[in-house]
């Protein structure tokens, strides 16, 4: 079991200086979630790589900087060694960054888009800062704040309006944001709170395989490997088709 809790995600750098702030990222993830503001803006009727360049920045100062630094501040699940200062400071430059764009984007491309502001700084606190006594910090609010919303964000500043095919898309990442949220609890469980694996597994032929740390996480963590990396390939392909 050591080794599993040597390290609190599979991601996660040694830590220390430069290295915290890599892995306070969540690379993998991060770029998983960037991938559905590409889904969404490739399923408009209408594509414009300049407003999805400016949604992805938005996305990536809110989430992959500022919820993800409120994440660390509360309960360090990282184990960084970064202050509860800089990491106030990284939520502050991230969540305010965002909504820079959210506010230079309503006044340039429409005003539609304000209430894609107001909701997107809402779910980043209400989740990460467990609003209303963690009402808000569920596998349901997880999914559609960090999949259905990035998705239909990007759709909405290409298309401007509603289409099936963006109602499609927010919907599948929904859903994959879903499968995301079923293997990497047991992962989190693993890595971050388990002290010791024991028992063996039977199969039908008489071998015995004794159950360890590592042998529950591969398949979990194979999949969540392969997913990120197949989602952000799949919004490249597409974009790259749009463009």
């Amino acid at each position: 079991m050591t080794a599993a809790r040597e390290r609190p995600a599979f991601y996660a750098l040694s830590a220390g200086g430069w290295r915290d702030v890599v892995t306070l990222l969540h690379p993998p993830y991060t770029a998983w979630h960037l991938s559905y503001v590409a889904l969404g803006a490739v399923a408009a009727s209408h594509f414009d790589l300049s407003r999805l360049g400016w949604a992805l920045g938005a996305f990536f100062l809110a989430v992959g900087i500022g919820a993800h630094a409120l994440d660390e501040l509360h309960g360090r699940p990282l184990r960084t060694r970064l202050s509860n200062r800089t990491l106030i400071a990284l939520a502050t430059l991230g969540l305010g960054g965002a909504c820079a764009i959210g506010v230079a984007g309503v006044v340039t491309v429409s005003a539609t888009l304000v209430p894609f502001v107001l909701a997107g700084a809402f779910l980043v606190l209400a989740y990460d800062l467990e609003l209303l006594g963690g009402r808000f910090h569920t596998d349901w609010t997880f999914a559609l704040g960090w999949g259905g919303f990035p998705a239909l964000t990007g759709f909405w500043v290409c298309a401007l309006r509603v289409e099936w095919s963006g109602l499609l898309v927010a919907a599948a990442c929904t859903l994959l944001s879903v499968a995301q949220r079923r293997l990497s609890t047991p992962v989190r469980e693993l890595r971050r709170r388990t002290v010791a694996v024991a028992g063996e597994q039977r199969l039908d032929d008489g071998r015995v395989v004794a159950l360890t740390a590592a042998r529950l996480l591969a398949p979990l963590e194979g999949a969540l490997r392969v997913t990120w990396f197949a989602l952000v390939l799949l919004a490249a392909g597409l974009v790259a088709m749009r463009s």
